[in-house]
């Protein structure tokens, strides 16, 4: 899917687009100079002082929401390829980093997922909102290996060991600022320490499945899984992972 993007060409000087004085707004303003709900302040701030491309240039950040993740608009100049300059404007949402595990048992040919309700994805066409996926989570503050760590004991009862780093990759670069840390891990039955299902106190219920990886695979290809983290993991364990064919050495 291609995002369309919000071009604005402006003859003449920059202007912010809000009356009175900025700063006297923002002041009253919950996560700009006064703690929102979550003590957070200056989330007006990010992205102002951005400089590693020469070609942009941030010109204002404007706070449009904030709950518990932010939705920021922001303005800039651009250079095109043929020298022009443009004013352009983006929304961001910001939900942090995060981090996605794939568990596997090549001994038994299994893998370890999750299923858990999505409303986002029910609202846009799921049947039932049910989605199957690796386990992930956001980092809240911790590196990406204690992070997804943390996430593998709360949503499989698992207790890792050592980790291979698959890759780093933004999901939505239209739009979400996430970039996903991701791994995988083997496993035995034995690393089973817990039930899993996540915390209920933050609203998670899920489900704990271990299927046969040849399963796994063919509920992607007949869409049984739809999650993007889910297919890569899964398609990066056939093809260079854990269950990739083995390499003739003739």
């Amino acid at each position: 899917m291609t995002d369309k993007p919000m071009l604005i060409l402006i003859a003449g000087p920059y202007r912010s687009g809000t009356d009175g004085d900025p700063q006297a707004m923002a002041a009253t303003r919950p996560g700009i100079d006064v703690p929102d709900h979550r003590g957070r302040t200056g989330l007006d701030r990010v992205g102002r002082d951005l400089d590693r491309n020469s070609d942009v240039v941030v010109r204002d950040v404007e706070l449009t929401s904030q709950g518990w993740h932010v939705l920021r608009r922001t303005t800039f100049d651009y250079r095109r390829r043929d020298g022009r300059w443009v004013t352009q404007q983006r929304e961001t949402y910001d939900r942090g980093n995060g981090a996605v595990i794939l568990p596997y048992d090549t001994d038994r040919g299994r893998v370890l997922l999750t299923r858990q309700f999505r409303y986002p994805a029910y609202v846009n066409d799921h049947p039932d909102g049910m989605l199957i996926e690796a386990a992930a989570g956001l980092l809240d503050g911790d590196d990406p290996i204690a992070a997804i760590r943390r996430e593998a004991a709360e949503e499989l009862g698992i207790t890792l060991g050592p980790l291979t780093h698959v890759l780093d990759a933004y999901m939505s670069p239209g739009s979400v600022t996430e970039r996903l840390h991701f791994y995988a891990a083997p496993y035995t039955p034995a690393d089973r320490t817990a039930h899993g299902g996540g915390l209920e106190e933050d609203g998670e219920d899920i489900e704990v499945l271990e299927l046969p990886f040849t399963d796994a695979l063919a509920m992607v290809r007949d869409a049984r899984i739809t999650d993007g983290k889910t297919i890569l993991l899964l398609q990066w364990a056939a093809l260079d992972g854990p269950f990739a064919p083995a390499v003739s050495t003739d």
